[in-house]
């Protein structure tokens, strides 16, 4: 007989984990860092493979509406973050796209040269801010603080405050909205990553009045590996910025073959090169699971879960001490736990089906997806866990070796 969680007979999301293919004996706990394949998507990829390219060929930019794909897919994406129809554009990566905005937003505040951010954000945010800055050459600062230091450290000098709303490592939220409203009451404005959020926890970047965000496609919204990122502008900044990246299908005529460039209205402005149509058609059609779906629902499950795994952790594996806030809504959809032999105990866990992930120095972290996962899994998983722990079974060669790949 099946055993199940008490919580999961009134789980109003419960029938759609059907719509995921998740490999038989897997207990899946890390979509916060690559999603689960949608099951209808392979007969969608092989549509646009064998149909639309193989039989329309070039015509399939019109006749299979190609040419809107990086639009189409934004808008969808919009619905769950928060964003009007026409202000979310899916392309690029996201690593590329902070580069886009970030340059926007410093164009827009000229005679400003602070960078803020935080020592919790996802590191090639901070990469590309540190290149861009000398790339410039204008003098601006990077100013990188904690996390708790955000809110005081927004001052008249700064012209950009760059977040990334739940932190990768611990699953810490930031209030979009209160340090959002500080930037601006300072002049300055706000850029938030939602990598960690979109797909998640609720998002209302329109009612934050957030300027720029900028999150990827392949891990809460499934969209595959690699997939398209997607980046979000305020309508207000649309037609007063331009991408440093000037590239023809932000051109207002493409097709025109001008010699000139002159950037195309609306978010569009910010795209680049040629879409990638599949992948692009990967992450339209993996967004097919949310059509359904109330963000609200998600975030209470999120909840849930989350609550239920600390408490089965901290009852089951007293070696293991929580990183991630307690309180659930300072948390995103993941929880982390400190283990000094972290590594080799998730890889211990890994090959006997429970699949989370690591980060440096001792971080074991799982990822909650309400689209997938039942109260029983959690409870399940833990109890891998523990036996792991109690027996030691991570103390083995093989479990110590680093992939390249945490």
């Amino acid at each position: 007989m099946t055993v199940q969680h008490p919580s999961d007979l009134n789980d109003v999301l419960a029938a759609k984990k059907a719509a995921f293919q998740i490999p038989e004996g897997v207990i899946y706990l890390d979509g916060n860092s690559l999603g689960v394949l949608p099951a209808h998507v392979p007969d969608r990829i092989a549509e646009v493979v064998r149909h639309e390219w193989g039989t329309s060929l070039i015509r399939a930019w019109n006749t299979h509406s190609w040419i809107d794909l990086p639009g189409r897919t934004g808008d969808r994406i919009g619905r769950l973050i928060g964003a009007p129809a026409g202000t979310v554009v899916a392309c690029d990566s996201t690593s590329v796209n902070v580069f886009k905005v970030l340059s926007a937003a410093l164009s827009l505040r000229p005679d400003r040269k602070v960078i803020l951010s935080d020592n919790g954000n996802f590191p090639t945010d901070l990469y590309v801010a540190s290149g861009l800055k000398e790339l410039l050459g204008r003098g601006h600062e990077l100013k990188v603080v904690a996390p708790e230091e955000v809110e005081d450290a927004i001052d008249d000098q700064v012209a950009v405050m760059m977040l990334t709303q739940v932190d990768y490592r611990t699953g810490r939220v930031h209030n979009m909205a209160e340090l959002t409203r500080k930037a601006h009451e300072a002049g300055a404005l706000a850029i938030w990553d939602l990598a960690h959020s979109a797909g998640a926890i609720e998002v209302d970047l329109a009612g934050a009045k957030a300027d720029f965000a900028v999150g990827c496609g392949y891990k809460y919204l499934n969209g595959g590996p690699g997939a398209p990122a997607f980046l979000y502008v305020a309508e207000a900044h649309q037609d007063k910025v331009t991408s440093p990246l000037t590239g023809w299908m932000g051109h207002e005529a493409p097709f025109a073959f001008d010699l000139d460039y002159r950037p195309v209205h609306g978010v569009n402005r910010m795209t680049v090169g040629t879409p990638a149509i599949l992948a692009l058609s990967s992450l339209h059609a993996a967004l097919d699971v949310f059509e359904d779906v109330d963000m609200a629902d998600i975030r209470r499950k999120s909840i849930s879960l989350s609550e239920l795994f600390i408490s089965e952790v901290e009852a089951k594996c007293p070696q293991l001490t929580l990183a991630s806030p307690r309180d659930p809504n300072q948390r995103g959809s993941q929880v982390s736990f400190r283990f000094e032999e972290g590594y080799a105990a998730m890889q211990a866990l890994i090959a006997r089906g429970v699949i989370g992930d690591f980060r440096a120095p001792d971080v074991m972290r799982f990822g909650f997806t309400p689209l997938y996962l039942s109260h029983q899994d959690i409870v399940d998983a833990v109890a891998i866990l523990a036996d792991i722990l109690e027996t030691e079974s991570w103390n083995r060669p093989e479990f110590k070796t680093r992939a390249k790949v945490t």
